[in-house]
């Protein structure tokens, strides 16, 4: 027989009297004071780190600005110069290559460009091979600039509609070029090629010269199998763009990113009055010294163009685009206090050299250097000048890397 008794109903310690709260109470202020003294002993070590820290890993949302992209311009010829006024041509060339092309160099001597003639029957020059069958160095010129510029069903150059058989080419250096000739940029100055040209210097005027621009200003490039194509028109980057821009006189095609212009023969042989030079290109079967004249007009520009307020020659610029990545360095009042630098320790035991450097330590940021996770210095950064770094100065330091 099972006897309960009711004054046992109640656990002893189970009720919510005062000791139980006392207890509780108790038990939160030592957590309490156990979380503090975690979160104090954290940030004493974070302190002890940041004090001798030398790599400090990149926040890469707010730290690094990747892909920027940006178009930088130089100037086309040796010294990164935009004018190409002072020219002759290279020795370097043997009798055979001479027939194909010349080499144009500048005052200096440094290669700039290639000038050359291109006739699509092979006109003006003379079979090197002896067989007349008319494979001349003008017809594979023109073979193969077309094969280059073209598209494949495309055999000749067309100038504002018009096809042409016989064509100039100038070709710059590759490597000045880097990404494109900068559109806008551009102007060929030419001499006439007439008895005028040969008048008293004093009494040269702008109207003895052709001043050949592309028309980038008016109109959008064209794009075919060469990428971007503008003509080549009759204007002055001086005089503020394109002469008689509704109807403009049509001299050629440039192709900036292959860094070739190609300019009509036919309208460089037209008489000064009609806007040409009277180049008197030869069409015959025989030499006919063409990559000579169009050298003549191009390098007697200068000299006589500058006595009629011109700067005459070639102007030009490249232009590439860069793309970027910024980091942003950031040195905290507590951080990069103390130096690695042999001169800041002296003695067996590693003791600063300076006893005020123990709370009150003076550095100077001269470089920064880019690690991988492996810790392999990538790149260096170099400072204009050293950066004071102490506990009351802070450092926020931009580096740039461009690809």
């Amino acid at each position: 027989m099972a006897i309960y008794n009711r004054s046992m109903g109640r656990i002893p310690g189970a009720g919510i009297g005062s000791s139980g709260r006392h207890s509780r109470t108790s038990v939160s202020a030592e957590a309490r004071a156990l979380a503090d003294e975690i979160i104090a002993q954290r940030e004493r070590e974070q302190r002890i780190s940041r004090l001798g820290k030398i790599y400090t890993r990149f926040d890469v949302i707010d730290d690094v600005l990747s892909n920027n992209i940006e178009t930088v311009t130089r100037g086309l010829f040796d010294g990164n110069v935009a004018s190409l006024t002072t020219m002759a041509t290279s020795s370097n060339l043997t009798a055979t290559q001479k027939s194909y092309y010349y080499d144009i160099i500048n005052g200096s001597g440094n290669q700039e460009l290639s000038i050359t003639y291109g006739n699509y029957g092979g006109s003006g020059s003379a079979d090197l091979s002896g067989n007349l069958n008319n494979d001349t160095p003008s017809r594979a010129i023109y073979k193969q600039f077309a094969q280059t510029l073209l598209a494949p069903n495309d055999k000749k150059f067309t100038f504002n509609g018009v096809d042409s058989d016989s064509i100039y080419i100038l070709n710059f250096n590759r490597a000045r070029v880097r990404e494109k000739l900068d559109p806008g940029n551009f102007e060929i100055t030419l001499r006439q090629i007439s008895s005028s040209a040969t008048i008293d210097a004093a009494a040269i005027s702008s109207s003895d010269f052709v001043q050949i621009i592309d028309d980038s200003s008016l109109t959008a490039a064209t794009l075919g199998e060469s990428g971007q194509v503008y003509n080549l028109v009759s204007g002055s980057l001086d005089s503020g763009g394109i002469y008689n821009s509704s109807d403009p006189t049509y001299f050629g095609l440039l192709y900036p990113q292959h860094g070739i212009a190609v300019l009509d023969a036919t309208q460089l042989d037209k008489k000064v009055g009609a806007g040409g030079i009277n180049l008197q290109t030869d069409t015959d079967n025989s030499e006919g010294y063409n990559i000579t004249k169009l050298f003549t007009a191009l390098s007697s520009s200068h000299g006589a163009a500058s006595a009629a307020g011109l700067t005459g020659g070639i102007q030009a610029r490249s232009a590439e685009q860069v793309k970027s990545t910024y980091y942003f360095v950031r040195a905290k009042n507590a951080e990069f206090n103390y130096s690695n630098n042999p001169s800041f320790v002296t003695g067996s035991l590693g003791q600063l050299t300076y006893n005020a450097f123990k709370n009150d330590p003076q550095t100077y940021i001269t470089s920064v250097g880019l690690y991988n996770d492996r810790r392999e210095l990538l790149a260096v950064a170099k400072l204009s000048q050293p950066l004071l770094k102490n506990y009351t100065r802070e450092a926020l330091i931009k580096v740039k890397l461009d690809f």
